[in-house]
């Protein structure tokens, strides 16, 4: 695809409406006529017809076909949106999850007629422990700050039965930045630590910042620039000696399964998000989940129930909990998801898996050295899954990230996350998966080759993108805080 093409407006669903035009037909109510008035307030019936489109019924659905399409996922193309692990979603696991055994059963049905449902939950639950190397899973947490929640709720109950009431989370700069939000949530000061020169966790400022008044440090590992925190033996030790705890914000494990574990880090709690990790879709504010593992310790403080497994071999729902922090999700999580992950770690197995993390850290060595001639690169070592640029260089020409980014939309490609993390200025963060292919990855490779080019010889292309796309360049700050809502003026 070309950086030049052509924008095609067409008309609105209701530029199209003509009066009298039909395009579905109710039988006539059989129901008697009353005096609604009787029945709902004057202020809330109808004082002339609403003004909807009169249009044919092909008319409607071409509207929305065309609304669709213009949604861009991970089956329409490349997806390198850092720290969220946008890959492919495989077929099979939908195919499962629409069998009618699984599609059509009620969580509020007896346990003993949902066993084959209870056993996937089982089995998903040991998989993820053994994964994660944790002691005990829950399945209910509906996405990964939620899994954070989750995890630091049980921190927050484990210091409060030994009657210590700490206070503060310690997270680091490279932080996904839910990890202060969800420290909030749960009642705690949020302190921030800074990255030292090599772009990991500054040992010398978590000294100074630990103390008996923290609860837990909140780590990414590999972290959010994507680099492997080589000494989180010794941060661990720096961490338990005070009291505290380890979290694992699982948002990275795409890089490291099957290689190694948090628990073997000794990290006390990890979530998972298993609609990065394990395929699961994930997008527009759902669907998702956030398993969370514990170490023993934290065992009696996990949501209630969990899925266990009787002597004779039947499953049940352990609602037997005393210390349990209660009940996060209704239900038992999204169980469409978790049997989606189910399938996948399935097909995979634990070689399976391993290989997904080095094809994964193989594609992103691959693309970070091809284009650091092309951009600034703030750490230059070996990345895992995901690494970042910064556009400094192309910011000195009056071209910034964002500029960037949007020029990509003319090559038909979703663009990276950028300007996250924060401690990297201009930042471009890029994650290809394990899941594409050599001549994708080029393909973008050569496309941010050329956009760079552009910067030097041409920056006004590239900061009047994007030219092909439906709408062009938008007033974001005045979008977000005047947003127009009428459905009228999305073009057809």
């Amino acid at each position: 695809m070309t950086g030049n093409g052509e924008k095609h407006d067409k008309a609105t669903i209701f530029e199209l409406s003509r009066p009298g035009r039909i395009g579905y037909s109710l039988p006539p109510s059989d129901v008697p006529e009353v005096e609604w008035t009787t029945l709902l307030p004057a202020s809330m019936l109808r004082e002339k017809q609403a003004e909807l489109p009169e249009v044919y019924e092909v008319d409607v659905i071409r509207h929305y076909t065309e609304l669709s399409r213009r949604n861009f996922g991970i089956d329409n193309g490349f997806y390198p949106l850092g720290s969220c692990t946008m890959k492919y979603n495989p077929k099979i696991n939908e195919d499962v999850a629409r069998f009618t055994g699984f599609a059509k059963i009620h969580p509020y049905q007896p346990e003993e007629s949902i066993q084959g449902a209870l056993e996937v939950l089982y089995r998903l639950q040991e998989d993820l422990r053994e994964t994660t190397g944790m002691d005990q899973i829950t399945l209910q947490p509906a996405a990964g700050a939620h899994g954070e929640w989750t995890g630091l709720m049980m921190i927050r109950a484990y210091h409060e039965s030994r009657g210590e009431q700490r206070t503060k989370v310690i997270v680091p700069d490279s932080a996904h930045g839910t990890n202060p939000a969800s420290a909030s949530v749960a009642g705690f000061e949020t302190v921030t630590i800074p990255s030292d020169s090599r772009g990991l966790v500054d040992l010398e400022a978590l000294r100074e910042a630990i103390g008996p008044d923290v609860a837990a440090l909140m780590l990414t590992n590999p972290n959010t620039l994507g680099l492997f925190e080589e000494r989180i033996e010794e941060i661990a030790g720096i961490v338990h000696e005070a009291g505290g705890l380890l979290y694992y914000d699982g948002a990275n494990a795409n890089a490291i399964m099957g290689i190694t574990r948090p628990g073997d880090m000794g990290f006390d709690v990890v979530h998972l998000n298993l609609h990065k990790t394990m395929s699961t879709p994930h997008g527009g504010g759902g669907p998702g989940a956030g398993p969370v593992g514990v170490k023993a310790k934290l065992i009696p403080f996990l949501p209630a129930p969990i899925v266990a497994c009787r002597e004779d071999g039947s499953f049940f729902l352990d609602y037997e909990r005393p210390h349990s922090i209660g009940r996060v999700k209704s239900y038992y999580g999204n169980f469409g998801i978790l049997l989606r992950a189910y399938v996948y770690i399935l097909s995979y197995g634990g070689e399976g898996l391993r290989q997904v993390s080095e094809n994964a850290v193989l594609n992103a060595n691959y693309m970070l050295k091809k284009l650091a001639p092309y951009f600034d690169v703030p750490y230059e070592r070996f990345c895992k899954h995901e690494f970042v640029l910064s556009g400094n260089r192309q910011k000195k020409l009056g071209v910034r990230t964002l500029d960037i980014a949007k020029r990509l939309l003319d090559f038909g490609y979703h663009p990276p996350t950028i300007y996250f993390p924060l401690n990297v200025e201009e930042c471009i963060m890029i994650e290809p998966t394990e899941t594409e292919s050599k001549e994708t990855l080029d393909g973008f490779i050569e496309a941010m080759i050329q956009i760079a080019k552009e910067a030097e010889e041409n920056p006004d292309l590239v900061k009047n993108a994007p030219y092909s796309t439906v709408v062009q360049r938008l007033d974001e700050t005045l979008a977000a805080r005047k947003p127009v809502l009428n459905c009228s003026c999305a073009p057809y």
